[in-house]
């Protein structure tokens, strides 16, 4: 019976840590553990064999790291390397499934990162596909912090195999991944791309991790995974250790399958006696039923947005029918102008972007690409992709990091035919016109029948009508004042007789009228109460908005009225419509991380004002927002990266001011290097952008870095301040050693720390000065040691 099959019937059991074994057996720091399947061939098939006797139903191969990206420069393929691995464990699997293991390649994809996308695919699919050609049973995507990379091996595995794809994440202390997404936001994208099981591991211990269950079973219709590890890692001597023993570890795990959890495992520091304890505990227990959730949900990289809960306002600014200016900057690849569109309908009140930028003089296909990237770099918003071209709806849908809204589908055969396998493969809630090959019918039971067949064929693909939201069209009433009745009647036969949600361009309905916002106002309110889930609207529009937050507050959507008060208490009205980039001061342009819009603010302050005063009152103020707001949750990390650029930007034409008074451009040197053995450097770029945007001095080593040559790097350089990060426990006994030269030989040089494996309190174990949760906790610690602003 296939694993797929045997879900649900009885828990499962996944094996625990394997590097915490191979450290046992001297696996040095910054060895690759991968390049053991073929060195050390006997102990890697004794520890699949201890995990199997304990009662381990899959054995995940010792692939973690198997990818071109990770193995270049090591001598050995992918593909030699993962069919060694999986051959191993099918040896001492008697009976149990062997896992393809795929872990993250320690890199950060454009435009946050310097990786292509489509580079991280084939690093992937060469690592997935050699993996079932060695034998493996199915493909475990684990220890992924980034939805955008998760994608990417999803995408891999499933372009490259047939086997079923279970995927893992870790997540902070806030249940957020790195780049700022939380457990609906990335649950909602791997649903859609068709995973077949989901859930945590690595990061914390079981109890720390069973607190984010709910949030994981809430959202999810499949079976959920917790892999944790055993407990924090903290050091004794040379060793990291992990303090959570084998029948402490099972007594939560236990807690855990109650509460839901289908398949059960450890990560970093459990052992072949933890899994053990695992089933015995919970090998008799029956998974608890999943209750399918139905729910139409879209997400960006951050956020999901769900239908039913109140109407879902779609901002359709970023459309160039009927707009001049947009369509001149589209014609001019002004990006910028898109991206303030973007950020003041969301500051406006809108819950999904449209993005449409289809004119006939345009490569749609690359621009929607390039539109969806950026304006997903500097707004959490989901976004609505909406072409008429298959070709580009496919393209955005690729790169697109979350799950879309998609605008549209119609009746016509063709349509369906070249929509519906975008949908099945990429997931998304798509937009379906009631309308077919014989046009809109001009009845609201004709618009109803057109609605049946799209959900049959729907489902034929595979896709359920929970994600499918019907646009039941409205016409104008200047040709024809019956078409606002039969609009609002298809609605309620569609939420009535099918269960669907609705959603429509509201604006239609008034055109050929003079003050049409008084028609799209009271039509807006008709819809609402008839029915209408989502509407394309206009959220600058004071008319739209006000109409929307009365509805809310009446048919009780706006719990104890909250959000009508906190609107209209202070009475704010309509907003200005976003300004050009020649009227954005420099620190709302950093604010909102419009890197063409700092540039053009710097060029224009430099030439009345002091380059330090202009630091000092518009990028440092700018700057301190973006990572208050960053350190509050409320902005994520490809926000606050994009911030940084466009810091960065504006930061060039001043420094070339600076640079020609002869004034100093920088401030205190700060060394920056991942430890020796570690080629995870994200954390450490992220650091490098925003300390340099503080106009401090960094020094980068890069990754893979010995003790001795960041003591030699500081000793030379008189430098006081060292960052080090590290991502695998493999590796921090690396960190402990750099720090222990540091202060022997610059004892007035302090050393902050970083990385997923860290906590404060190891950190003081191994005698960092220091410990930054993130980014802006090292600017902040520079700062105080330095008296910064």
């Amino acid at each position: 019976m296939g694993i797929l099959e045997d879900l649900g019937k009885r828990m499962v059991f996944f094996d625990g840590g394997f590097g915490t074994l191979l450290q046992e057996n001297g696996l040095g720091p910054g060895e690759l553990p991968e390049l053991w399947n073929l060195t050390r061939p006997e102990l890697i098939k004794e520890i699949h064999s201890r995990y199997r006797a304990a009662g381990a139903d899959i054995l995940t191969a010792n692939t973690f790291g198997a990818n071109p990206i990770k193995l270049h420069g090591c001598g050995r393929s992918a593909e030699e390397i993962v069919a060694a691995a999986v051959g191993l464990a099918r040896e001492a699997a008697h009976g149990a499934l062997v896992a393809m293991d795929i872990g993250p390649t320690g890199k950060l994809l454009r435009p946050l990162g310097d990786l292509d996308f489509e580079d991280a695919v084939s690093a992937f699919s060469r690592a997935a596909a050699a993996g079932e050609k060695a034998g493996a049973d199915l493909i475990l995507i684990e220890t992924m912090s980034d939805t955008y990379e998760c994608k990417a091996a999803v995408l891999a595995a499933k372009e490259s195999t047939r086997l079923p794809v279970f995927v893992t994440m870790v997540v902070d202390e806030q249940g957020k991944l790195l780049t700022g997404g939380d457990i609906p936001a990335a649950v909602a994208l791997l649903e859609g791309l068709g995973v077949d099981a989901v859930g945590l591991n690595c990061g914390f211990g079981p109890q720390q991790m069973k607190k984010f269950l709910p949030q994981m079973t809430q959202a999810c219709s499949l079976p959920v995974i917790v892999n944790p590890n055993a407990g924090l890692p903290r050091t004794e001597g040379d060793k990291t250790v992990f303090d959570v023993k084998p029948e402490e570890f099972a007594a939560v795990m236990e807690e855990i399958a109650k509460e839901g959890a289908w398949i059960l495992g450890g990560c970093c520091g459990t052992t072949p006696e933890h899994i053990a304890a695992v089933v015995r505990r919970c090998k008799d227990l029956s998974p608890r039923p999943i209750v399918p959730k139905n729910r139409t949900v879209v997400s960006s990289f951050a956020r999901a947005v769900v239908f039913g809960k109140k109407p879902v306002l779609i901002g359709e600014r970023i459309n160039p029918t009927g707009k001049s200016r947009l369509k001149q900057a589209l014609r001019g690849n002004d990006m910028d102008y898109l991206l303030r569109e973007a950020i003041t309908q969301q500051e406006n009140g809108a819950h999904i972007l449209d993005v449409n930028v289809g004119l006939p003089e345009i490569d749609e296909p690359a621009l929607l690409r390039r539109a969806v990237m950026e304006i997903q770099g500097i707004s959490d918003l989901p976004l609505q992709l909406d072409t008429s071209d298959p070709k580009a709806m496919a393209g955005a849908m690729r790169i697109y990091n979350g799950k879309p809204l998609i605008n549209s589908v119609n009746g016509k055969a063709e349509s369906m035919e070249a929509i519906f396998p975008l949908v099945k493969k990429y997931g998304g809630a798509v937009i379906a016109l009631t309308l077919d090959e014989n046009g809109i019918p001009a009845t609201a039971q004709g618009r109803f029948e057109i609605a049946e067949k799209i959900v049959r064929t729907a489902r034929e693909y595979g896709i359920d009508k929970k994600d499918l939201v019907f646009d039941t069209l409205a016409m104008t009433i200047s040709a024809g004042q019956e078409n606002a009745a039969i609009t609002l009647e298809a609605l309620r036969l569609i939420r009535d007789r099918l269960g669907i949600h609705t959603s429509l361009g509201v604006s239609n309905i008034s055109f050929g009228l003079p003050q049409r916002e008084h028609i799209n106002a009271a039509f807006f309110t008709m819809a609402l109460q008839n029915g209408l889930g989502a509407a394309i609207v206009n959220p600058n529009s004071a008319a739209m908005m006000d109409a929307y937050h009365a509805y809310c507050a009446l048919s009780g959507s706006d719990g104890k009225c909250m959000d009508y008060i906190a609107r209209y208490s202070a009475r704010k009205t309509e907003a200005a419509p976003p300004p050009a980039a020649g009227e954005l001061s420099l620190l709302d342009a950093v604010v909102r991380g419009l890197k063409e819009s700092a540039h053009a603010a710097a060029l224009r302050l430099v030439e009345t004002e002091e380059p330090l005063a202009i630091i000092n009152t518009q990028m440092i103020p700018a700057l301190d927002r973006v990572g208050k707001d960053f350190e509050q949750g409320v902005l994520f990390l490809p926000q606050l990266l994009m911030s940084a650029e466009a810091a960065k930007s504006a930061f060039e034409v001043i420094r070339g001011k600076m640079t020609v008074n002869g004034e100093q451009t920088k401030k205190e040197k700060i060394i920056l290097a991942t430890v020796k053995g570690d080629i995870h450097d994200i954390g450490k770029n992220i650091v490098k952008v925003l300390l340099e945007n503080y106009s401090y001095d960094v020094i980068d080593l890069g990754k893979d870095v010995s003790p001795e040559t960041v003591v030699d790097a500081a000793e030379e350089g008189g430098v006081k301040l060292v960052g080090l990060s590290a991502l695998m426990t493999t590796t921090v006994s690396n960190m402990a050693e750099t720090i222990r030269q540091l202060h022997e030989r610059v004892p007035d040089c302090r050393v902050m720390v970083g990385g997923a494996v860290l906590t404060p309190e190891y950190a003081q174990q191994i005698h960092a000065d220091a410990y930054s949760r993130d980014a802006m906790g090292s600017v902040r610690y520079a700062q105080k040691l330095f008296g910064g602003e």
